[in-house]
């Protein structure tokens, strides 16, 4: 497929896996969690574990913060495995979060497109605090970071992006969505209808199977090429 439509005033990207290398990060975390452990786990396993409690977690109302998702879904998975955890745990995993470094293009890319004239913000499924330490990390391009702390919610629902539109003060058709999750962002794009950017990195996440989004990637350094390809840039 190819971009259409008017040239945007502003890119969205996701965060964690799109800007951030949020599954080795995460796995690191893990290991550093679960070497003081008994016994030998699955990191594999036991992080798909993880993963379940907490998209089930961030579906529940009230809306609860990421640091406390994080905490009480890392507590589920490991009483699931049958492991002790250690009141220092939970601390492992959040600090662990706020210091995982961005893909090696994504900076450079960053900059070019604000160079070329776009505004970029973020929308994350974290809170503020958590987020800062990434952000931090992205070279200073970033004009706003929209969290679900903010907006009361999580991805895929339509609140936190509505949210985010309403901040902003844009209307969809003026942005692209620029992602990694098929079941968070693009999901949430099937329902709103917002143009989106896949960005594949070979993770093995599949995309929907009713849903294709408008262009996919598998470096977010090819994204400027796409958006040359529409006329939006140089």
């Amino acid at each position: 497929m190819t971009l259409s439509g008017p040239r945007p005033e502003w890119l969205t990207f996701d965060c964690y896996g799109t800007l951030i290398q949020w599954d080795e990060g995460l796995l690191a975390a893990m290991d550093k969690i679960l070497a003081g452990k008994d016994r030998s786990i699955d990191r594999d396993a036991f992080i798909s574990v993880y993963d379940r409690y907490e998209h089930r977690l961030e579906e529940e109302r009230p809306h609860r913060s990421f640091k406390d998702v994080s905490a009480t879904a890392l507590a589920s998975a490991m009483s699931e495995f049958s492991l002790d955890i250690s009141p220092g745990d939970a601390d492992i995993l959040t600090s662990s979060i706020s210091r995982m470094p961005p893909f090696p293009e994504v900076a450079a890319t960053l900059a070019r497109l604000k160079a070329a004239g776009f505004k970029l913000a973020i929308i994350s499924n974290t809170d503020d605090a958590i987020i800062a330490g990434n952000v931090a990390q992205l070279g200073g391009s970033v004009d706003r970071v929209i969290t679900a702390e903010q907006a009361g919610a999580y991805k895929p629902t339509r609140q936190i992006f509505q949210y985010a539109w309403k901040e902003l003060d844009i209307k969809k058709d003026q942005l692209v969505h620029v992602c990694a999750s098929p079941h968070l962002d693009l999901a949430a794009a099937r329902e709103l209808g917002f143009r989106t950017i896949w960005v594949d990195r070979g993770t093995g996440r599949k995309p929907l199977a009713d849903y294709v989004p408008d262009e996919t990637v598998a470096r977010l350094d090819e994204v400027c090429g796409l958006l040359s390809a529409a006329g939006w840039m140089e």
